[in-house]
């Protein structure tokens, strides 16, 4: 199950809205087929391992294992169910269920009806973790969300006065490609006025090898001259004029987009922060002083994980 989160991510970004999944075929303790979902229109990951096997008839004395329940309705594809059933695979063990009301238990019920051994639940908390957006999007009808920023070692996230409209480097440039491959795993990416007047910002992948994300602005008097680079035809953009989070939240949601990045500024990361509408903070602390400036939000939340990168740190935090 842990190469199936492992190969299961190298989707991430590519699937919306389907779930990015990961499946193994093991038989005789070897693995001898293994796939992840398809960008959007094609294979499931059930499919792409049952293919990659080269001799079909192990599949009978094989076992699947996969992040996600199989699915069992027609959408652009065929149910994975019905497929595992037509290829007679005896033993699946799924990582977690498909809440999603269309599969939502039906996919496992049609393989015990069919008389496949199935085991539900094993490392159950990484693979909902690993499909965080999916659930999140469906359960509470919102994007996942991300609040990211980077402060000096004082304490700000930008200087109080500057001599040009672009960004002033806290932090070095393997951090910064770092944020450019999150923008690519993302649905979405949203700042507000501020920070388009004052940084002039593209929001893409840059220094990454990936998809831009849409960029969603927050323009509450739809005041930006179009001229700005977030305007350009790099990436969709989507102009939101809600002012509050959850308003903003409802308007994303109803756009179908499944998790989204909040970059800022200060005014605009705080409003998520005080409407506890967040899932991870991902902060970045530079060894750059300001002395004065714009002060970094202020939250709680529960320190997950930290890393060195150089000189800099990077610390994630969830919720819970």
């Amino acid at each position: 199950m842990k190469r199936c989160i492992q190969i299961a991510k190298l989707g991430l970004g590519t699937t919306r809205p389907n779930p990015t999944v990961g499946a193994v075929i093991v038989y005789n303790n070897t693995i001898i087929g293994e796939g992840f979902t398809d960008p959007y229109g094609g294979n499931h990951a059930e499919v792409n391992a049952i293919r990659a096997v080269k001799n079909k008839e192990l599949l009978k004395e094989a076992t699947l294992y996969v992040t996600l329940e199989p699915c069992s309705h027609f959408g652009k594809t065929p149910p994975c169910s019905d497929l595992i059933i037509k290829n007679k695979i005896p033993n699946i063990v799924i990582g977690c269920v498909d809440d999603n009301p269309e599969v939502a238990g039906k996919g496992i019920k049609k393989l015990r009806d069919a008389g496949h051994q199935v085991t539900v639940g094993v490392l159950e908390a990484a693979c909902k973790k690993h499909h965080k957006r999916f659930f999140t999007f469906h359960n509470k009808k919102r994007p996942y969300i991300i609040l990211k920023w980077v402060e000096t070692e004082d304490g700000f996230i930008a200087p109080k006065t500057k001599n040009e409209n672009k960004p002033v480097w806290i932090t070095n440039e393997i951090s910064r490609q770092l944020v450019h491959k999150w923008r690519d795993e993302e649905h979405a990416i949203l700042v507000g006025t501020n920070t388009v007047i004052q940084d002039n910002p593209s929001l893409t992948v840059r220094d990454y090898t990936g998809n831009n994300p849409i960029r969603v602005v927050l323009d509450k008097e739809n005041s930006l001259d179009k001229n700005y680079a977030v305007f350009n035809e790099a990436a969709e953009t989507i102009i939101l004029k809600e002012h509050t989070a959850k308003d903003i939240c409802d308007s994303l949601f109803s756009r179908q987009i499944q998790s989204i990045i909040i970059e800022g500024g200060s005014k605009t990361l705080q409003m998520f922060i005080d409407e506890n509408l967040w899932d991870e903070a991902r902060v970045f602390y530079g060894k750059t002083l300001f002395n004065e400036g714009i002060k970094a939000p202020v939250f709680s939340g529960k320190l997950h994980a930290t890393e060195k990168i150089l000189e800099d740190t990077l610390e994630v935090f969830t919720k819970e």
